[in-house]
């Protein structure tokens, strides 16, 4: 069963914050959709999840242009980064590996609705919208353990989640 949980972030300080908490939840076979419209900072996102679990210093560049960027954390977890943007037809995704990396990595994926009825229908999905300012609102759906482990996390730091 799926279940909601929302929150803004109102800096960029506090994005990173909440990539960290997100960051501890990842494992192989956990497939993460990224969704809002342009700009409002899913690669950013993604990258914040991506140092946390690899290393700050790593360099993440956006995967518009390769569609898929990996990462090895210390652990031995691997982290798929996808772009899907350009993508014409959801048959294309299987040229990425995404049927291995489904099982064997962390998987975020931009774009998610590219690939249409391939989409995993147990996937954490995550909308970025624009809020007031420079804030950002976060709304995630996931499997009720997911949110359960991100609402641990998310206490653990002082974010607090919208009602």
């Amino acid at each position: 069963m799926k279940q909601d949980l929302s929150l803004i972030c109102n800096s960029l300080s506090e994005t990173k914050t909440l990539a960290g908490c997100f960051a501890s939840l990842l494992r192989a076979g956990l497939v993460i959709g990224l969704d809002g419209p342009l700009g409002v900072g899913k690669s950013a996102f993604s990258r914040f999840v991506i140092q946390s679990a690899v290393g700050t210093d790593i360099d993440v560049p956006s995967p518009t242009f390769t569609l898929v960027q990996t990462y090895e954390s210390a652990d031995g977890l691997s982290v798929m980064h996808m772009d899907l943007y350009r993508l014409e037809a959801p048959e294309q995704v299987f040229e990425l590996g995404v049927e291995e990396s489904f099982y064997e990595a962390a998987n975020l994926i931009e774009w998610p609705s590219k690939m249409g009825a391939y989409w995993p229908s147990d996937a954490v999905m995550i909308e970025i919208a624009f809020s007031e300012g420079d804030s950002r609102h976060f709304s995630f759906s996931a499997p009720e353990a997911f949110i359960t482990a991100l609402s641990v996390e998310l206490a653990k730091v002082g974010l607090e989640i919208s009602a």
